[in-house]
């Protein structure tokens, strides 16, 4: 007589007789689960990356910003280029030349076409982020 309290398969096995997973079993699901981690893992550091190259920029346009608002402030702009670096490895360079001045030779003003340029160097590459506007002034006569 079979005991009421163990589980019987229909091949005659019982429950304890066929729990458990085998070595292949187990090594086959060990091999799944790193690929699968390796490949989020992976994900994390290509978002990671993608991060502080965002911040670069950001900082970049920053730098770039509040030069350009320098250059608008000052009322007494004319054509030129200059260049500047600062302490923490940004260059900036401007220009500032007459955009249209077939159009302008009959006014009381000008206009500039300012073009402002930051560069930097992240790892083995330099990066650049541009800026342009313009900018009517007086002509001095």
């Amino acid at each position: 007589m079979r005991d009421s309290r163990r589980l019987f398969f229909p091949h005659g096995k019982t429950a304890s007789e066929e729990c458990g997973f085998s070595l292949l079993e187990v090594l086959v699901a060990l091999l799944l689960l790193g690929i699968v981690l390796a490949t989020i893992f992976q994900l994390f550091s290509a978002n990671l990356k993608g991060l502080a190259a965002s911040d670069d920029y950001v900082n970049a346009v920053i730098r770039g910003e509040a030069k350009m608002r320098e250059i608008l402030d000052d009322d007494t702009l004319d054509e030129k280029t200059w260049s500047e670096a600062t302490q923490d490895g940004y260059r900036i360079d401007a220009v500032a030349t007459n955009s249209s001045p077939e159009r302008t030779e009959n006014l009381q003003v000008k206009l500039l076409d300012i073009k402002l340029s930051i560069h930097w160097t992240a790892g083995l590459r330099e990066r650049t982020v541009t800026l342009r506007t313009m900018k009517l002034v007086k002509k001095q006569i």
